[in-house]
């Protein structure tokens, strides 16, 4: 794992700051009520896998230093954490519900890799399984909006205190992969902590076809996480869906 933004614990401390709970959030602990299993792909640092209660979930992430943090989080002692990759992580076990949100399917930058990770989905669906993931929609452009002015930002840290954030990027227009970097600015010193990371925007279609291929049925496509079903305008592409 070589994304800083992920892999060192000095950046990963402002992660949840970040990304704590949210409409994806709220949706995927009601989808998964009736789950009785449920394997977290990508999970990070384990806000929504350690809401285990008492189903059984399996926790996946190549970042030792994002697994860390989900192993302290409270509930997490009841999940079972497994530092591997997505695209070919083996458990040996099927689940009633694989998730991988956080746009974390947008890590994967190549469709080999894109493949692969659906490939894992496949291996570990239940019979009566259900999957749901996440990514953004290139056709609303995010990253135009990651620019220094436009997402600056200030923090509330614990510890740190007030921390300014921004963020800045960079587009290959052959391959679609965004290329963004994160700033943190802590106070007093002036240190600048900052991280390059690649993500890529794959369409619909491509996806469609993808999961087709990976012996995967969509039921649902929804472009928002309120809900919504998916339009070409959606700013998400959220598929929901079972095996063949």
């Amino acid at each position: 794992m070589t994304d800083l933004l992920y892999s060192d614990p000095d950046l990963v401390q402002f992660y949840d700051i970040e990304n704590e709970g949210g409409v994806d959030f709220d949706y995927c602990v009601g989808f998964a009520k009736a789950a009785g299993s449920v394997l977290d792909l990508g999970c990070g640092t384990g806000q929504l896998a350690a809401l285990a209660d008492r189903r059984s979930v399996t926790g996946v992430d190549p970042a030792p230093a994002m697994l860390d943090v989900a192993r302290r989080r409270a509930g997490g002692q009841r999940v079972d954490w497994v530092e591997a990759d997505a695209r070919n992580v083996r458990l040996g076990r099927r689940f009633d519900l694989v998730i991988l949100t956080g746009h974390a399917f947008q890590v994967f930058l190549t469709p080999e890799d894109r493949e692969a990770v659906l490939a894992t989905i496949a291996a570990h669906l239940a019979a009566d399984g259900c999957f749901i993931f996440d990514t953004r929609n290139p056709i609303a452009q995010e990253w135009l909006e990651w620019t220094p002015e436009q997402s600056q930002r200030e923090l509330s840290h614990p510890e740190l205190g007030t921390v300014r954030a921004w963020n800045d990027f960079r587009r290959d227009p052959a391959t679609g992969v965004v290329t963004y970097s994160t700033h943190y600015e802590i106070p007093d010193s002036g240190r600048v902590l900052s991280a390059e990371s690649e993500i890529a925007f794959p369409t619909k279609e491509s996806l469609a076809q993808m999961l087709d291929e990976s012996g995967l049925v969509v039921e649902e496509w929804l472009g928002s996480w309120q809900g919504e079903q998916y339009l070409d305008t959606s700013p998400e592409i959220i598929p929901i869906g079972r095996l063949r």
